[in-house]
């Protein structure tokens, strides 16, 4: 039940009695998850979340109580976290990825660490634990502390070839997950590391069903999480009636001359070259209709701006695998690209802003 919580669950390593105990405990770490929790423990059926606004306008919306003890307990199962599970909890609470690290150790009886959402959230971090979450940016800055992690979910944002080639020898057990607010998290799961760089798919949670609509884009039926079936504006290859490989965004596609470009995938391309942030992006053309751009963010690391397009237009020019089509027409040099607060980059908000 929502109102109550498991015998088991600890917070910092001290155990309560009562509601009102972690109530009053909370309210010490923060307003916010005071809110939350408060909220969480209230007789109302559903409770209020916010989504991240990466692909659009952010927004508020209801998610039943019941739907995501559902999906703490189908976590608990895939991963094998039984109660007393150590958890580290370092992702910010406005979130449904930060709520459902509570939810899960509130329901399942896990003993949670909770530390305040930054960065760097393992550096300063001496314990370990059995189970964490973050967002490629953590896991970037944390490679030299993952051993104190036995298996860690990231989120938030797509894990770059060269991060996931820095973690292939590491112990811990890293997996990116697909989900979004509305599936509470994640519904879909793929191993990054101890994989050799081998094509890998993310495969479905037990009792989530999956199909392509006729866009192409992935359909969510998961009874257990949602009572509407899902559309999504995520175009996929279906590998088998359980797994998945996603391609790029519906709404991301750039239509440059009458050619269809998935920005995701020329992305991939150009990232074994390109090591700062970057996206690709159409802006409007009079005889292309759009112009694909190559987005760059500098923050003061790029002295030569002429010098260093015209390097980088040399080096695409030559990957093997880029169609002509792929090639950018323009390099653009920003200094910061916008970006939601949980570091995801704001593609949309960032065009513009720059009045592309």
């Amino acid at each position: 039940m929502a109102n109550s919580f498991h015998k088991s669950f600890q917070i910092n390593g001290i155990s309560f009695k009562s509601v009102e105990e972690i109530l009053a405990h909370v309210s010490q770490i923060s307003a916010e998850m005071h809110e939350f929790l408060s909220d969480w423990f209230s007789n109302e059926k559903t409770i209020l979340v916010k989504t991240s606004g990466s692909t659009g306008i952010p927004k508020t919306i209801a998610l039943q109580k019941e739907f995501m003890i559902n999906s703490a307990i189908a976590t608990a199962t895939y991963f094998n976290l039984p109660q007393k599970t150590t958890a580290l909890l370092c992702l910010p609470i406005t979130y449904i990825a930060g709520k459902m690290m509570l939810i899960r150790a509130i329901t399942l009886g896990w003993h949670l660490d909770i530390v305040e959402a930054s960065s760097n959230p393992l550096e300063k971090i001496s314990k370990s634990f059995d189970f964490s979450a973050m967002i490629p940016l953590q896991l970037e800055n944390s490679l030299q502390h993952l051993h104190l992690i036995k298996k860690l979910i990231v989120g938030g944002g797509a894990v770059s070839q060269q991060l996931q080639e820095k973690i292939q020898t590491i112990d811990c057990k890293v997996f990116a997950t697909y989900g979004m607010t509305e599936t509470i998290t994640h519904i879909a799961i793929k191993k990054l590391n101890h994989t050799q760089i081998s094509p890998t798919f993310f495969e479905v949670l037990p009792n989530v069903s999956i199909y392509k609509d006729h866009r192409d884009c992935l359909v969510i039926d998961a009874k257990n999480i949602s009572e509407k079936v899902i559309f999504t504006n995520d175009i996929v290859q279906l590998v088998s009636k359980n797994k998945f490989e996603i391609l790029g965004r519906f709404d991301n596609i750039i239509n440059s001359g009458g050619i269809k470009l998935q920005p995701e995938i020329i992305e991939e391309k150009l990232s074994e070259i390109i090591k700062l942030r970057f996206f690709v992006a159409g802006i409007p053309d009079e005889k292309l209709g759009e112009k694909l751009v190559l987005l760059i963010e500098s923050e003061g690391k790029i002295d030569k701006e002429d010098v260093y397009k015209s390097t980088l237009f040399s080096q695409i020019k030559t990957l093997k695998n880029i169609s002509k089509f792929e090639i950018p027409k323009e390099i653009v040099i920003l200094n910061n690209f916008n970006e939601t607060t949980s570091g995801k980059i704001q593609r949309k908000s960032t065009l513009e802003s720059h009045h592309f």
